[in-house]
């Protein structure tokens, strides 16, 4: 297994997740913050969106717009570059604050929630994936899934994959041609390690981010993990994206779940330059 050392690109956060690569720009939720940034190439900060209700998971619609999750009032927003908008509605559908989701090359969004009351403590219960379709409307996609993270559609829009983060696994689901998930299958049986938010490359692989473990894994369909990238407290979520596609840019919180409760900036975006097929790793 290749273990690499990663590069800074911004730090100064509090807890950054669900980064996406679009139009030279790097967009990062900043949870705790309640701001969504973008990031310029350079690692500058050049927007700030004001997001009150807590922001999540981040995508983009064909047309180049930007869909945020506002978790606490369980909404998908649409920034479309000049203004925030409600895109679609959930707070009828759940009692669960929502987490990430994914969006296929149709407009169609995957998102799930987090199945129980996380501030309170409650145990984990399975909850649902929803899907959103480009007219907003909502329906139930998939039961029985376990704190549904980070998410990404692969295969040429044919399949889901979804970070179970409290079971420790990675699940696929096959999507048909209206939409809907079936055959939900384990994609990685990760030993205890809780995946986050996850990317996948040109080659159908898996990059995860490791909560509990501080890693970034590349793993292939089946568990085998070919490359890792560790860090000194918790791996978040990661996106490919740069120049030519293949910088993985990766948020990591380098420090203790002590640090973010009192909220200290030990937040920041780190990244690795990927030599292409086969992904070997540019030192």
């Amino acid at each position: 297994m290749n273990e690499i050392k990663p590069k800074p690109f911004a730090d100064g956060f509090l807890f950054l997740e669900a980064p996406k690569w679009r139009d030279g720009q790097l967009w990062v939720s900043d949870v705790f913050d309640h701001k969504v940034y973008s990031l310029t190439a350079n690692g500058e900060r050049s927007k700030c969106l004001e997001i009150p209700n807590r922001p999540s998971g981040l995508g983009f619609l064909s047309n180049g717009s930007l869909v945020i999750v506002s978790a606490k009032d369980r909404r998908l927003l649409r920034y479309d570059g000049t203004s925030v908008s409600e895109y679609a509605d959930l707070s009828s559908h759940t009692q669960w604050w929502l987490n990430d989701f994914a969006v296929d090359s149709l407009d169609t969004i995957y998102v799930g929630d987090f199945g129980y009351d996380f501030v309170a403590n409650q145990p984990p219960q399975a909850t649902n994936l929803y899907r959103v379709d480009p007219d907003g409307s909502v329906a139930v996609a998939a039961r029985d899934v376990d704190f549904p993270n980070g998410s990404v559609v692969i295969n040429g829009g044919r399949t889901l994959v979804v970070a179970e983060t409290w079971k420790a696994r990675i699940s696929a689901f096959d999507i048909d041609s209206a939409g809907n998930l079936s055959n939900k299958r384990l994609f990685a049986d990760l030993s205890g390690r809780q995946p986050d938010g996850i990317c996948a490359d040109e080659t159908g692989a898996i990059w995860a981010g490791i909560y509990n473990t501080g890693e970034f894994i590349r793993v292939l369909d089946g568990g085998q993990i070919t490359d890792s990238i560790k860090f000194e407290g918790s791996g978040i979520s990661c996106t490919l994206g740069g120049e030519n596609g293949r910088r993985l840019f990766m948020t990591a919180f380098l420090g203790t779940e002590a640090d973010m409760a009192v909220g200290l900036p030990k937040s920041a975006v780190f990244y690795v330059d990927l030599l292409g097929a086969g992904y070997n790793l540019k030192l």
